[in-house]
């Protein structure tokens, strides 16, 4: 009974952390470029009373043997990079990735991070940068006379200017891919970071070896499915509720065991 309430405790453990982990993909649904995260369960340890093809009488042995588990734990959560909605916005330095890739900044401390957040802006130089003023790689200066952005699906950025009959090339926004992009690590902000299980970056022209294309003037909305989290969040608040249940089962049945010697 002790083992049961033990059991049922690590179910709720795990059952917490999905619930934990829904709430973080809920309040993210209008983050852009924002992908979701599920969780990966595995049971835990089995005590073994008796193991399966042990001797039981004469020649015979027991066929399946007799295991008890001890609950379940959480084995990994993962990023689930599918495509979110593209939805217009106008701006013309607004860029969303139609397929795989990320574009690659670079912060303040030298560090190169990736995201999949096109809202882009230009500082004070004209630097086209994030939200959060970090640089895009490569480098791309916008100038202050231009009257026209314009940025085509393989990322060249052309501007045009007062006195100019024909647009200028100012440069080329690029994509990076990584073998396995499940294995980035979210470092907030809409930011992830190399790991050692995500491989290393490769640099490529939107559009080519598998990266996606640039969309002007549109931005990647969450790929949160509301009421798939809704369902994941009732299915998780019972898993929570029968666990509990168990709790109070062995809890009563030793209630009865110690009135047995009164």
């Amino acid at each position: 009974m002790i083992r049961a309430m033990r059991t049922a405790a690590a179910g709720m453990q795990s059952q917490q952390m999905q619930v934990d982990t829904i709430a973080n993909n809920i309040a993210n649904v209008n983050t852009s470029g924002f992908k979701k995260n599920h969780l990966a369960f595995r049971s835990l340890l089995y005590r073994t009373m008796r193991e399966p093809g042990a001797p039981t009488q004469g020649s015979s042995v027991d066929p399946t043997g007799l295991q008890i588990g001890s609950g379940s734990e959480v084995a990994s959560s993962m990023k689930l990079f599918q495509q979110g909605d593209l939805e217009p916005t106008g701006n013309p330095l607004d860029v969303a990735i139609s397929g795989e890739g990320f574009f690659q900044v670079t912060l303040g401390n030298g560090d190169v991070r990736f995201t999949r957040d096109g809202h882009f802006r230009t500082d004070s130089t004209g630097s086209l940068v994030s939200v959060d003023g970090f640089t895009i790689d490569p480098a791309i200066t916008i100038p202050p006379d231009a009257t026209e952005i314009t940025i085509a699906q393989d990322g060249t950025v052309a501007v045009s200017q007062a006195g100019s009959a024909a647009p200028s090339i100012v440069g080329n926004l690029t994509l990076v891919r990584f073998p396995n992009p499940a294995g980035l690590k979210a470092v907030g902000s809409n930011l992830f970071a190399e790991s050692g299980s995500s491989g290393s970056p490769t640099s490529q022209t939107p559009g080519q070896a598998g990266t996606g294309i640039i969309r002007q003037a549109f931005r990647e909305r969450s790929n949160v499915a509301i009421v798939d989290e809704l369902i994941a969040l009732i299915e998780a608040q019972r898993n929570y509720e029968v666990n509990s249940r168990t709790i109070r089962v062995s809890d009563e049945m030793m209630q009865q065991v110690g009135n047995l010697i009164r």
